[in-house]
């Protein structure tokens, strides 16, 4: 599945954690210790700097103008949409730029489910989704009159080949599923998955959020139809993500926005669409974002996908360890297969009052349901800290997290 080579040896990682002017501050008179990166990433400066660029040089529209700043904007946000299509092994005239996962995620269920399933029919989903691959699927079996069908996890919130296949029906026409939780780490098997749909002509609709990050991806090796992922999760501007479709999946999609640049003629009374991926791209784009993105790209590439994934997945199984052997702390997701994510609950303090009291350290994590309602639900709780890690953090940052952990306990006299 690597599409991106590694280099030739791990990079230093406290040296790369230099590339990121937020880490130079510190929060409540300490270092800052950022482990929300689930939530959203820090950017290095080579990402701001090429934003600033666009802004301060050619802060021109695309594929409009004929004059030299246009032509150079239209340049480099072509080029992006390259480059993030190589990230994940895809061809650029299959990669939609959205306005993030969520968008793209919308954006298959509006233009191709609405337009393609039945009464009958069976969306496949897991439990824990983030609620943007849950919401947008029930809003569809409304109007659509399919039906959600819910594939059960394993006790420690793994889903398997197992459970895949016992969900499956002859009416399952789409599946939709996280290629990593953004709650427990797990890694689906998403290759079994559409081996198994396409047998039967089904759809598979892959939230790749939490994947495209940390993992080395292909789009092409997977076998997916549809997989939407963010520029802010790995480094990039907020404001942009990205839908990678198969060509003839895509041109089997309505637009979700109507006017201009998406569109080949217009009458007075009728219009038809451009050809994919612009039939989706309506107005004025995050021009910016998108080259942005293209720097983050190429930030990443420089440091080795693989690299990567071996030290936020090393990182997460350390940390998952050593809280899970604190009293009192009670850890989420498998022992062993996790990925960069480590949510838990210190028994007896509220999740809001625990991220409190680790920010008086300058310790940065998230409180709450996660936009994952139906997985807390499955677990027996509320909401839940979460902890997430990232190219940037390093084996001090778990230290520093297990203090503040105890720090907690001194707080609350637990």
């Amino acid at each position: 599945m690597t599409t991106t080579p590694a280099t030739t040896a791990p990079p230093t990682w406290a040296a790369v954690a230099q590339a990121f002017p937020a880490l130079r501050q510190t929060v409540n008179g300490h270092r800052l210790v950022y482990l929300d990166s689930a939530a959203t990433s820090l950017k290095p400066q080579a990402v701001i700097d090429a934003v600033v660029e666009y802004y301060a040089d050619y802060p021109s529209n695309v594929h409009r103008s004929v004059h030299t700043l246009a032509g150079r904007a239209t340049e480099a946000y072509e080029a992006a949409r390259a480059r993030v299509a190589a990230f994940v092994g895809a061809d650029a005239q299959s990669l939609v730029f959205t306005r993030g996962t969520t968008e793209g995620l919308n954006l298959v269920a509006s233009g191709w489910a609405r337009r393609h399933l039945r009464p009958g029919d069976e969306i496949l989903l897991t439990p824990a989704e983030h609620h943007s691959n849950l919401v947008p699927w029930q809003q569809v079996a409304k109007a659509t009159g399919a039906r959600l069908v819910f594939a059960p996890l394993t006790a420690d919130g793994r889903l398997t080949a197992e459970a895949i296949r016992a969900s499956f029906t002859s009416r399952t026409r789409l599946a939709a599923v996280a290629h990593v939780s953004n709650v427990l780490g797990t890694e689906n098997p998403i290759r079994e998955l559409v081996a198994l749909a396409h047998r039967q002509d089904a759809v598979v609709v892959v939230d790749g959020a939490q994947s495209a990050p940390h993992l080395p991806v292909s789009v092409a090796a997977l076998g997916v139809d549809f997989f939407a992922f963010s520029a802010h999760k790995m480094c990039g501007p907020t404001g942009i993500g990205a839908l990678y479709g198969r060509p003839e999946r895509l041109r089997e999609a309505d637009p979700l926005l109507f006017g201009g640049e998406m569109i080949a003629e217009v009458d007075q009374e009728h219009a038809t669409w451009a050809d994919v991926p612009y039939r989706f791209e309506g107005g004025t784009p995050h021009v910016a974002g998108a080259i942005g993105w293209g720097a983050a790209v190429a930030f990443l590439e420089r440091l080795g996908m693989d690299h990567i994934a071996a030290h936020s997945r090393a990182l997460a199984m350390d940390a998952a360890a050593r809280l899970a052997a604190l009293p009192r702390v009670s850890v989420y997701g498998p022992a062993g297969g996790r990925q960069a994510v480590v949510a838990f609950n210190y028994d007896g303090v509220h999740p809001h009052d625990v991220a409190q009291v680790l920010d008086s350290q300058g310790i940065a994590v998230r409180a709450g349901h996660h936009c994952a309602q139906p997985l807390m639900a499955a677990l027996s709780i509320q909401s839940s800290v979460r902890a997430s890690f990232y190219l940037y953090n390093t084996r001090e940052d778990v230290d520093r997290l297990v203090d503040g952990l105890r720090e907690v306990g001194r707080y609350f006299g637990r």
